[in-house]
């Protein structure tokens, strides 16, 4: 059974950092990791994505710069270092594992495995 475990949210100041962490247990098999958020009153937006194969990352306007996704050598968890946090980065944070769609990791629509999230909060 696939399993992906969020940790590492919290509150955080305005120019702050955090780092979550994304544990995945089971086999996905699968050649996408990605970061979403979704705050209250909102829709999820993708935050990052990371190509496992390809090595290759997208990022969300918000947080290009600002935020870094990678993986574990063995590809049991993978992270987003989250620097210079701003009030507008509050949300709950979910990570996901699935496959390329159109040959892309870009977008939601081939991540199938999901965590349950972890809540970021910044204060100003």
């Amino acid at each position: 059974q696939v399993q992906l475990v969020e940790s590492g949210g919290g509150s955080a100041q305005a120019g702050g950092r955090l780092t979550l962490s994304c544990a995945v247990s089971g086999h996905t098999g699968s050649n996408c990791m990605g970061w979403f958020r979704q705050a209250p009153g909102k829709e999820r937006e993708g935050v990052a994505t990371l190509d496992s194969y390809l090595t290759d990352t997208s990022y969300a306007d918000s947080v290009k710069g600002r935020f870094t996704i990678s993986q574990d050598n063995s590809k049991t968890a993978f992270y987003l270092q989250m620097n210079s946090l701003k009030p507008e980065d509050t949300a709950m944070y979910y990570c996901a594992e699935g496959w390329r769609v159109g040959g892309t990791c870009r977008g939601a629509d081939g991540f199938i495995y999901w965590g349950q999230g972890t809540q970021v909060t910044v204060s100003s």
